[in-house]
C-alpha cells in the first residue's frame, strides 16, 4: 500500500489516510489532486493530513490559492468535510446532497454532484459515473454502495470510494502480500433498489464503464489501497468483480424480477 502523498502520474497525486473499524482494523480512506490543464487543481474528497502532507499539499496548490475546487463524492464519506474546506476556503465547494444536509452552514456550489451531467464543469478533466440499479443513499446508513466514481481524462486514473474495493494486507504484511484485484462492495445485496430491473441495471452500468474505461492505468480505491493495471486490466477486473457477485444479483432477479 502507498503511504503519504504520492505522484502516480504528472496530472494526479494520491493521499491515503487512516480509518479505523472499531478503533483498530485500518480499512483506509483517501483524497486526490487532479491538475487541470490550466494548472489549477480539483482537490477530490479528504482524510486526516499529517504535518508532512499537509505541507505537500500546500505548496503544490500554492498555498491553496491554484485550487479550483473542491469535490466530495461520497454522501457517507463525511468525517474530513470540514477540515478540508478550512484547508482551501476560498475553492468552490461541491458535495452529494447528503454532505448539504450533515453540513448545511458550508458554502455549497451548484447542484449535487450526483446530478452532474456529461456537461458538468469539469468534465474537460473529470469523468464520472454513478451506479445505477443502487440506491445513491440507503435507508440503511451502514450501507455504503453508491459513490460517484471520477476519471482523469489526462492520466487515465480512477478515483473511487466503496463502489470498488481493493483490499490489501494491513500494516507490515501489505509490503509482502499483494492487493486484490478490484471488488464490487461487499453490501451490494442491501443497496440494490427493491424493484425489477434493479440488477439488470447494475449489471449494465458496470459493463458499460468496463468498456468506456478499459484504458484506465490505475484505480485508487478508498478501501483500502492502489490497484496498478495491466493493459486491459480495469476492463477484466470490473467483469470478474461482476461475476463474483452473480449470486446476489441472481437472487435479486428471483425475488423481484
Amino acid at each position: 500500500m502507498l503511504c503519504g502523498m504520492d505522484k502516480l502520474a504528472d496530472t494526479f497525486w494520491n493521499i491515503r489516510g487512516t480509518y479505523r473499524i472499531a478503533g483498530v482494523l485500518n480499512i483506509g480512506t483517501h483524497m486526490s489532486v487532479v491538475k487541470r490543464a490550466d494548472g489549477r487543481f480539483i482537490v477530490i474528497d479528504g482524510c486526516d493530513l499529517d504535518d508532512d502532507e499537509r505541507a505537500q499539499l500546500m505548496a503544490l496548490t500554492g498555498n491553496g490559492e491554484k485550487v479550483a475546487a473542491v469535490v466530495h463524492v461520497h454522501p457517507f464519506h463525511t468525517m474530513h468535510v470540514e477540515a478540508t474546506h478550512a484547508l482551501f476556503p476560498l475553492a468552490p465547494l461541491h458535495g452529494t446532497e447528503r454532505h448539504r444536509r450533515r453540513f448545511p452552514a458550508l458554502p455549497w456550489a451548484g447542484v449535487p454532484v450526483e446530478a452532474w451531467g456529461d456537461d458538468h464543469a469539469f468534465a474537460d478533466t473529470l469523468e464520472l459515473s454513478v451506479p445505477d440499479g443502487v440506491d445513491f443513499v440507503c435507508v440503511d446508513e451502514r450501507v455504503h454502495v453508491a459513490s460517484v466514481v471520477v476519471r482523469d481524462r489526462a492520466s487515465r486514473i480512477v478515483h473511487v470510494d466503496d463502489t470498488f474495493n481493493v483490499m490489501a494486507a494491513p500494516g507490515l504484511l501489505g509490503s509482502f502480500l499483494p492487493a486484490s484485484s478490484l471488488r464490487m462492495h461487499p453490501m451490494l445485496g442491501r443497496a440494490l433498489k427493491p424493484q425489477a430491473g434493479a440488477a439488470d441495471a447494475y449489471a449494465a452500468w458496470a459493463r458499460d464503464l468496463a468498456r468506456r474505461w478499459a484504458d484506465t492505468r490505475i484505480v485508487c480505491a478508498a478501501h483500502s489501497s492502489v490497484r496498478e493495471l495491466p493493459e486491459g486490466g480495469f476492463g477484466r477486473e470490473v467483469e470478474a468483480a461482476l461475476e463474483r457477485v452473480a449470486g446476489t444479483l441472481e437472487r435479486h432477479r428471483a425475488r423481484y424480477g
